[in-house]
Protein backbone atom coordinates (compact mmCIF):
# COMPACT_ATOMS: atom_id res chain seq x y z
CA UNK A 1 0.00 0.00 0.00
CA UNK A 2 1.48 3.25 -0.79
CA UNK A 3 1.37 5.77 2.12
CA UNK A 4 0.08 9.51 0.02
CA UNK A 5 -2.40 11.57 0.07
CA UNK A 6 -5.18 11.66 -2.39
CA UNK A 7 -7.29 14.16 -4.43
CA UNK A 8 -11.04 13.47 -3.14
CA UNK A 9 -14.30 15.80 -3.67
CA UNK A 10 -17.68 14.20 -2.17
CA UNK A 11 -20.80 15.82 -2.90
CA UNK A 12 -22.05 19.43 -1.62
CA UNK A 13 -25.96 19.71 -1.92
CA UNK A 14 -25.75 23.51 -0.55
CA UNK A 15 -23.19 25.70 0.43
CA UNK A 16 -23.32 29.61 2.02
CA UNK A 17 -20.80 31.77 3.65
CA UNK A 18 -22.23 33.42 6.91
CA UNK A 19 -18.88 35.00 7.70
CA UNK A 20 -16.62 37.14 5.52
CA UNK A 21 -14.02 38.85 7.81
CA UNK A 22 -10.82 40.81 6.32
CA UNK A 23 -8.59 38.06 5.42
CA UNK A 24 -10.63 34.74 5.98
CA UNK A 25 -13.81 33.83 5.86
CA UNK A 26 -16.30 30.48 7.15
CA UNK A 27 -18.26 28.57 5.18
CA UNK A 28 -21.13 25.59 5.51
CA UNK A 29 -21.35 23.07 3.25
CA UNK A 30 -24.05 20.49 3.16
CA UNK A 31 -22.16 17.13 2.45
CA UNK A 32 -22.60 13.82 1.29
CA UNK A 33 -21.62 10.77 3.17
CA UNK A 34 -21.08 7.31 2.34
CA UNK A 35 -24.13 6.56 3.63
CA UNK A 36 -26.11 8.89 1.73
CA UNK A 37 -26.52 11.07 4.76
CA UNK A 38 -26.69 14.69 4.48
CA UNK A 39 -24.08 16.94 7.45
CA UNK A 40 -23.12 20.32 7.68
CA UNK A 41 -19.90 21.36 8.18
CA UNK A 42 -18.59 24.33 9.01
CA UNK A 43 -14.61 25.33 7.99
CA UNK A 44 -12.45 28.36 7.53
CA UNK A 45 -11.74 29.12 4.02
CA UNK A 46 -7.94 30.88 3.94
CA UNK A 47 -5.87 31.96 1.37
CA UNK A 48 -2.96 29.56 1.88
CA UNK A 49 0.74 31.12 3.61
CA UNK A 50 4.31 30.29 2.90
CA UNK A 51 7.04 30.07 5.87
CA UNK A 52 10.60 30.31 6.48
CA UNK A 53 12.93 28.36 7.86
CA UNK A 54 16.23 30.29 7.74
CA UNK A 55 19.13 28.63 8.92
CA UNK A 56 23.11 30.91 8.77
CA UNK A 57 26.23 29.47 8.41
CA UNK A 58 26.48 29.42 12.19
CA UNK A 59 23.53 26.62 12.19
CA UNK A 60 21.07 29.43 13.54
CA UNK A 61 17.85 29.97 12.83
CA UNK A 62 15.86 33.14 12.20
CA UNK A 63 13.04 33.37 14.71
CA UNK A 64 10.69 35.95 15.12
CA UNK A 65 8.39 36.24 18.95
CA UNK A 66 4.97 38.04 17.98
CA UNK A 67 1.82 38.23 20.50
CA UNK A 68 -1.11 36.21 19.11
CA UNK A 69 -4.17 37.37 20.55
CA UNK A 70 -6.57 33.46 19.90
CA UNK A 71 -3.90 31.92 21.98
CA UNK A 72 -2.71 34.82 24.38
CA UNK A 73 0.39 34.12 23.58
CA UNK A 74 3.78 35.52 22.72
CA UNK A 75 5.00 32.86 20.47
CA UNK A 76 8.24 32.01 18.85
CA UNK A 77 7.80 31.63 14.97
CA UNK A 78 9.88 31.36 11.78
CA UNK A 79 9.04 34.34 9.15
CA UNK A 80 5.51 33.88 7.45
CA UNK A 81 3.06 35.40 5.73
CA UNK A 82 -0.59 34.59 3.31
CA UNK A 83 -0.63 34.78 -0.04
CA UNK A 84 -1.40 38.35 -1.46
CA UNK A 85 -3.09 37.24 -4.67
CA UNK A 86 -4.51 34.15 -5.76
CA UNK A 87 -2.38 31.80 -7.61
CA UNK A 88 1.01 34.13 -6.49
CA UNK A 89 4.23 32.41 -6.96
CA UNK A 90 5.17 30.85 -3.36
CA UNK A 91 8.61 31.51 -3.35
CA UNK A 92 8.46 35.02 -4.09
CA UNK A 93 5.94 35.56 -1.31
CA UNK A 94 8.27 33.47 0.89
CA UNK A 95 10.77 36.08 -0.15
CA UNK A 96 9.00 39.13 0.66
CA UNK A 97 7.81 37.89 3.77
CA UNK A 98 12.08 37.03 4.96
CA UNK A 99 12.30 40.45 3.59
CA UNK A 100 9.71 42.62 5.13
CA UNK A 101 9.96 40.95 8.88
CA UNK A 102 13.49 40.27 9.31
CA UNK A 103 15.27 42.29 6.33
CA UNK A 104 16.95 39.42 4.93
CA UNK A 105 17.54 37.86 2.09
CA UNK A 106 18.66 34.21 0.45
CA UNK A 107 20.83 33.28 -2.40
CA UNK A 108 19.29 29.40 -1.66
CA UNK A 109 16.16 27.94 -1.14
CA UNK A 110 14.56 24.42 -1.40
CA UNK A 111 11.44 23.45 -0.38
CA UNK A 112 11.39 21.55 3.25
CA UNK A 113 7.30 20.67 3.59
CA UNK A 114 3.77 21.34 2.55
CA UNK A 115 1.16 20.84 5.16
CA UNK A 116 -2.56 21.80 5.90
CA UNK A 117 -2.79 23.02 9.64
CA UNK A 118 -5.77 22.12 10.74
CA UNK A 119 -7.25 20.01 7.69
CA UNK A 120 -10.59 19.37 10.14
CA UNK A 121 -11.42 23.04 10.67
CA UNK A 122 -9.80 24.65 8.11
CA UNK A 123 -8.41 24.86 4.27
CA UNK A 124 -5.31 26.50 4.83
CA UNK A 125 -1.92 25.35 3.27
CA UNK A 126 1.13 26.18 4.20
CA UNK A 127 4.18 25.81 2.02
CA UNK A 128 7.55 25.86 4.49
CA UNK A 129 10.64 26.85 2.52
CA UNK A 130 14.27 26.53 3.69
CA UNK A 131 16.76 29.22 2.98
CA UNK A 132 20.16 29.51 3.27
CA UNK A 133 23.33 31.40 2.62
CA UNK A 134 21.58 34.77 4.36
CA UNK A 135 22.65 38.15 4.34
CA UNK A 136 21.02 41.75 5.23
CA UNK A 137 18.81 43.21 1.91
CA UNK A 138 19.35 46.18 0.41
CA UNK A 139 16.95 48.97 0.84
CA UNK A 140 14.62 50.73 3.32
CA UNK A 141 13.05 48.15 6.10
CA UNK A 142 9.36 47.41 5.53
CA UNK A 143 6.80 49.26 7.84
CA UNK A 144 5.56 47.43 10.52
CA UNK A 145 2.28 47.96 12.65
CA UNK A 146 -0.23 46.74 15.20
CA UNK A 147 1.18 42.98 16.86
CA UNK A 148 4.45 43.48 14.10
CA UNK A 149 5.12 46.72 15.99
CA UNK A 150 5.85 44.75 19.19
CA UNK A 151 8.03 42.03 17.23
CA UNK A 152 11.66 40.86 18.36
CA UNK A 153 14.11 38.82 16.59
CA UNK A 154 16.95 36.63 17.16
CA UNK A 155 18.77 33.60 15.86
CA UNK A 156 18.58 30.73 18.05
CA UNK A 157 20.81 27.43 17.37
CA UNK A 158 18.87 24.65 15.82
CA UNK A 159 19.66 22.08 18.56
CA UNK A 160 18.32 24.28 21.05
CA UNK A 161 14.77 24.90 19.05
CA UNK A 162 14.49 21.09 18.64
CA UNK A 163 14.85 21.05 22.91
CA UNK A 164 12.09 23.36 23.01
CA UNK A 165 10.04 21.93 20.69
CA UNK A 166 10.47 17.97 22.52
CA UNK A 167 10.21 19.77 25.92
CA UNK A 168 7.02 21.23 24.85
CA UNK A 169 8.25 25.33 25.42
CA UNK A 170 7.41 25.94 21.59
CA UNK A 171 4.43 25.44 19.97
CA UNK A 172 3.81 27.62 16.53
CA UNK A 173 3.15 25.05 13.78
CA UNK A 174 5.62 26.11 10.87
CA UNK A 175 8.66 26.15 13.49
CA UNK A 176 7.53 23.01 14.97
CA UNK A 177 7.30 21.48 11.52
CA UNK A 178 10.45 23.31 9.55
CA UNK A 179 12.82 22.10 12.62
CA UNK A 180 11.85 18.68 12.44
CA UNK A 181 11.66 18.75 9.34
CA UNK A 182 15.18 19.86 8.53
CA UNK A 183 16.19 17.71 11.46
CA UNK A 184 14.68 14.73 9.38
CA UNK A 185 16.16 15.76 6.23
CA UNK A 186 19.99 15.74 7.52
CA UNK A 187 19.53 12.46 9.25
CA UNK A 188 17.93 11.03 5.61
CA UNK A 189 19.30 11.55 1.79
CA UNK A 190 20.54 15.17 2.50
CA UNK A 191 18.93 18.68 2.30
CA UNK A 192 20.20 18.78 -1.34
CA UNK A 193 17.49 15.75 -1.86
CA UNK A 194 14.91 18.65 -1.18
CA UNK A 195 12.12 19.64 -3.92
CA UNK A 196 13.30 22.42 -5.61
CA UNK A 197 11.89 25.99 -4.44
CA UNK A 198 9.10 26.55 -7.63
CA UNK A 199 8.70 22.77 -7.23
CA UNK A 200 4.37 22.34 -8.19
CA UNK A 201 2.23 22.88 -4.73
CA UNK A 202 -1.53 21.27 -5.94
CA UNK A 203 -3.06 22.68 -2.76
CA UNK A 204 -2.46 26.31 -4.16
CA UNK A 205 -1.45 25.90 -7.71
CA UNK A 206 0.77 28.61 -9.26
CA UNK A 207 2.79 29.82 -12.51
CA UNK A 208 6.46 30.63 -12.14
Amino acid sequence: MTIKDTAEAWEVRASETPFVGNKTSVRTDEVVMPDGSVVRRDYQVHPGSVAVLAVDDQDRVLVIRQYRHPVREKLWEIPAGLLDVPGENPLHAAQRELYEEAHVKAEEWRVLTDVYTTPGGCDEAVRIFLARDLSEAEGRRFEVEDEEADMELARVPLDELVRGVLAGELHNNCLVVGVLSLVAARSGDGVESLRAAEAAWPARPFEN
